[in-house]
């Protein structure tokens, strides 16, 4: 069973009914064994994107556990103290299980967990952890390698594009990963950014996208947008698209390239399990493809053989953990060593990545 909620309706559920009754329903099945899951998002809710992904990933559960389980989700809910009274709200109503699906909202999640230690916390994005508080993440950057090298190998130009949201470890990553993946095809191949500085902004990434045409850009990689915007832009440009989250291929029938996608039903599957069990601990949970979490899918038919044979090896060396993306020698942008030969990224550098690789051409925001 599933209800999606947006911060309007929400509130107006919140007033006319009053904090103690605003989720009577969900209180009483918490009451008779069912657990009440509660997945808070900061965008509206579409059939793609991050969000997308995000309550697919739920799915599985559904199955699994039929109605021992509720889901509710929480849909453009606004990082900050409107966000935290709705997570507070929905835990004093029942639900024992919250999924913080933003980095925004790590603060008030984890005030949550200390409060609530019979609260199971899975915050996206984060790096706080607590006895009850998990924060997960995704290997984006194992699959945007991959991208990398098919964009490279389609590239006329060998100028590549990127739409990203925030300038923040995780989607840096992502950048520098598909820049790598491109030089591996084609050392000379360039990377030029927009950021948008949003989570959902369909004008600006859509305006975004044509200025990297407009520069000669002739593959555009959209990094964590929620709407299928600059896909759009692209397929009518003619220009190749790849993207972040869950496949996008629908809205390009054409010109999609591939999706680094993520599969969170195997990490939610597992921590479900553990509420249940009563076996729920706080861990940084850093998940790829050897977790079966992050995957490309919706491969072109115009990627050359020679290059999908490289895709396919390089894939298999990734996920063995033989041949890791942040392997060196790599270079800093301003042409200094970012990682040595011989030598390879650890997570904690990964996830604290605020530089940007040689080939790409735009400056990290301050």
């Amino acid at each position: 069973m599933t209800s999606t909620l947006n911060r309007r309706n929400f509130l107006r559920t919140t007033a006319a009914m009053g904090l103690a009754a605003g989720f009577a329903p969900a209180m009483a099945l918490a009451e008779d064994g069912t657990l009440g899951i509660t997945l808070v998002l900061p965008s509206p809710l579409g059939d793609v994107g991050w969000g997308r992904a995000l309550a697919n990933g739920l799915e599985p559960v559904k199955a699994a556990y039929g109605d021992k389980v509720k889901v509710t989700i929480l849909e453009n809910i606004m990082e900050g103290p409107d966000a935290d009274r709705i997570m507070t709200k929905t835990v004093a109503d029942g639900s024992k299980f919250l999924i913080a699906g933003s980095f925004g909202y790590q603060n008030g999640a984890l005030q949550i967990a200390r409060r609530n230690a019979d609260v199971s916390v899975l915050h996206a994005s984060g790096f706080m952890v607590a006895p009850n508080f998990t924060p997960f993440a995704a290997r984006n950057y194992e699959g945007t390698y991959l991208l990398g090298m098919a964009a490279a190998a389609l590239s006329k130009s060998g100028k590549l594009g990127v739409v990203s949201a925030f300038a923040i470890p995780e989607l840096i990553t992502s950048i520098n990963a598909f820049t790598l993946g491109a030089q591996a095809i084609n050392p000379a191949a360039e990377v030029a950014v927009v950021w948008v500085n949003s989570w959902f902004d369909p004008a600006k990434e859509q305006e975004s996208a044509k200025a990297l045409i407009a520069q000669g850009c002739d593959v555009i990689f959209s990094n964590a947008q929620d709407t299928p915007s600059v896909v759009d832009v692209c397929e009518k440009s003619g220009v190749y698209v790849c993207n972040l989250n869950s496949s996008m291929k629908a809205y390009s029938a054409t010109k999609y390239l591939g999706c680094a996608a993520t599969d969170w039903s195997p990490f939610f599957l597992e921590q479900v399990k553990a509420h249940f069990d009563g076996t729920f601990k706080g861990h940084n949970a850093f998940l790829g493809m050897a977790e079966k979490v992050e995957k490309v899918v919706d491969w072109s038919a115009d990627i050359p053989a020679d290059v999908m044979e490289k895709i396919k090896a390089r894939e298999a060396g990734i996920t063995s953990g033989e041949a890791p993306v942040f392997a060196g020698p790599i270079a800093k942008q301003d042409g200094s060593e970012g990682v040595a030969a011989g030598a390879a990224m650890k997570d904690e550098e990964i996830v604290a990545m605020d530089w940007h690789v040689k080939g790409v051409t735009t400056p990290l925001p301050n």
